[in-house]
């Protein structure tokens, strides 16, 4: 899945929701992997780094739930949330794509929602231990080492985004775009999937498409 109409810039770098949290208070668990190629992390930017990452991923998450909060149920529309994101393998990916879809081969972007009624499992799959302390702090009343309530002190649990920054690096240069933009696409795509939306038709995909569109169209700077 891929945008059609590409920004000509990259969309971390002079985004103002990069670095400045939102409304929404979120607990990320961002990771990515170590068998990752150097060449895809170098062209994947500071958008793979496990730090840098975590901060620009944060950012523009949390920018992004508080532009979905109006489109929301009832039953999604919290003050804090908690979600994981993840950058993978071809391999790893098509691991998850065989067991949890029954699938064969990589693809882009899968989305675990744990608010999904139709999962048995309210969590299916949960990421490992994330460093510098995300993920910790998940007992209601405790606190992690930077003072911040973990996901379970009154956060709601979205689940899980991964995505292969193999494919996702194939994509992008198939459209003519920077790896960047290429993964704010998938994740937006991941999030949408997270908060209830689906494309079982042309119609709905469209319709999700479109609201993709408005949400990375804020993070692109204006025009000069």
């Amino acid at each position: 899945m891929s945008p059609t109409d590409p920004a000509a810039t990259d969309p971390a770098a002079n985004d103002p929701a990069a670095s400045t949290p939102g409304a929404s208070d979120l607990d990320l668990a961002f990771s990515s992997d170590d068998d990752l190629a150097e060449e895809l992390l170098n062209l994947a930017g500071p958008l793979a780094d496990p730090l840098a990452g975590a901060d620009l991923w944060h950012g523009r998450l949390s920018a992004w739930l508080d532009d979905l909060q109006a489109d929301l149920p009832e039953a999604l529309q919290s003050q804090a949330y908690s979600l994981g994101l993840q950058l993978v393998s071809d391999a790893s990916i098509a691991a998850l794509n065989q067991d949890w879809r029954s699938t064969s081969g990589p693809t882009d972007v899968l989305a675990f929602a744990a608010q999904d009624e139709d999962l048995e499992e309210p969590f299916p799959m949960p990421l490992p231990p994330q460093p510098d302390g995300h993920g910790q702090g998940d007992e209601p009343g405790e606190q992690d080492d930077d003072g911040d309530w973990g996901p379970a002190f009154g956060s709601l649990e979205l689940g899980d985004i991964v995505i292969s920054l193999d494919t996702a690096a194939r994509q992008a240069q198939e459209h003519g775009h920077s790896l960047e933009q290429e993964l704010l696409f998938l994740a937006s795509h991941g999030l949408l999937h997270l908060l209830g939306w689906d494309h079982p038709d042309d119609a709905s995909l469209a319709a999700m498409l479109a609201r993709q569109e408005g949400l990375l169209a804020a993070a692109r700077p204006p025009c000069a």
